[in-house]
């Protein structure tokens, strides 16, 4: 007999967060890594196609862990909530910072991106005069989005997820009624036939989709970051798969190894004639790594992770905030740092505590205490203060968990 359901999954929590933070760190990566396939909306002067490698590893099952984790968090939310109310709380937390961050944070990037393209003339207020007043045909290549003169860059992670969520809630009715797939899958098979589905797209959706962040037709992407969202849905309410997972989570972990090991292989050495079957062969064990990295992920978290780590409260309110400024912030301080031609050491350590820095000061010290931006940054809005009371009150709110 499975033990209750505790009220806070702490790990998820957790691995919520590190999963973000690895984003960020993922993002200043791109910034530096070299290779016809890593374009970016700028580029340092120090470009290293070494770090294709770890970046490569990561890319796999970035997007595919938060997506799963946001199919974990729906599973949480929706205890104890109507549908309706659960429709509404999420619109309202992911549409409003998809629209503030576009309107505020989001523009500081197609301007830098531009300026350094030599596409768009200096000066920040003429271009969110143009930008948002549409008067002119943007140069070719100008900014990412340029063909539709606007662009939400990295928050394209909000509406996605929004849509998703509006699916699923759609469907919701029907998938109650229907068994949880993962509720008996063991061993093996709890390693492999998940990442079937993963593969069946790979093989037939992805080669007609290019990955273009195009909302209307990224069908492939659809395909994969739904399914993998409906998992973590399946997965928080498959209690007896989570021991099955800690114990797997050393196997797993060797096995993602080995398979990312082979596959890594391949990508480097073959030539671009290979035949067509190694090509099939390379995907397979793409979509295979990326379900046991899965695995060994929510293993090792789960044996390690889900405790009420101190740090962890903090953590679950800035992860927002912090996920909707990060992108920006790099692209600004890396435009401010690559005329100065400092070292390529000194030039990523800046980058990076410039990023971490600017995240930390603007949600501590700004976002988190002025009460109508902490919504438009995906955070709750703060408890009514007693008249006579509002500064202590506010200081107290502010710490409180969200």
């Amino acid at each position: 007999m499975q033990p209750p359901s505790p009220t806070r999954r702490h790990d998820i929590d957790a691995l919520r967060a590190l999963a973000f933070a690895l984003l960020i760190l993922y993002h200043c990566g791109m910034f530096y890594v070299a290779g016809e396939d890593w374009g970016w909306h700028l580029k340092s002067t120090h470009l290293a196609e070494w770090l294709q490698v770890p970046m490569l590893i990561v890319n796999r099952w970035r997007m595919d862990l938060i997506f799963l984790i946001s199919g974990l968090s729906v599973h949480f939310l929706l205890r104890g909530t109507a549908l309706r109310r659960f429709v509404g709380q999420r619109s309202w937390r992911l549409l409003l910072p998809l629209v503030f961050g576009c309107l505020v944070v989001v523009p500081v990037q197609p301007y830098v991106q531009g300026v350094a393209n030599g596409a768009v003339e200096p000066g920040y207020l003429r271009f969110l005069a143009d930008y948002f007043g549409h008067k002119r045909q943007w140069p070719a290549g100008a900014f990412d989005g340029w063909e539709h003169g606007f662009t939400w860059n990295h928050l394209w992670y909000l509406i996605y997820l929004w849509c998703y969520t509006m699916v699923f809630a759609a469907l919701l009715p029907v998938l109650r009624r229907l068994p949880n797939p993962f509720t008996r899958l063991r061993g093996g098979w709890l390693l492999v036939l998940p990442a079937l589905p993963l593969l069946a797209y790979t093989l037939t959706l992805q080669p007609l989709f290019e990955d273009t962040g195009d909302l209307i037709h990224d069908w492939y992407r659809h395909a994969l970051y739904f399914t993998v969202f409906l998992y973590g849905w399946w997965l928080g309410s498959a209690e007896g798969v989570w021991d099955e997972l800690v114990r797997l989570r050393k196997r797993s972990l060797g096995i993602a190894t080995t398979l990312v090991a082979i596959y890594l292989t391949l990508v480097f050495v073959l030539p671009d004639d290979a035949p067509e079957w190694l090509g099939w062969v390379g995907r397979t064990l793409r979509n295979l790594y990326i379900w046991t990295a899965l695995c060994a992920i929510l293993g090792w978290a789960k044996a390690c992770l889900d405790r009420p780590f101190r740090w962890l409260p903090w953590a679950n309110e800035a992860v927002y905030p912090w996920y909707v400024l990060h992108q920006s912030l790099i692209l600004l301080i890396g435009y401010w740092l690559l005329p100065l031609h400092l070292g390529a050491v000194t030039e990523p350590l800046l980058l990076i505590a410039g990023t971490v820095a600017g995240c930390w000061l603007l949600h501590t010290f700004l976002i988190r205490r002025v009460r109508w931006l902490r919504p438009c940054f995906g955070m709750k809005a703060l408890p009514p203060a007693p008249a006579g009371r509002a500064w202590p009150r506010l200081a107290w709110a502010g710490r409180s968990r969200p």
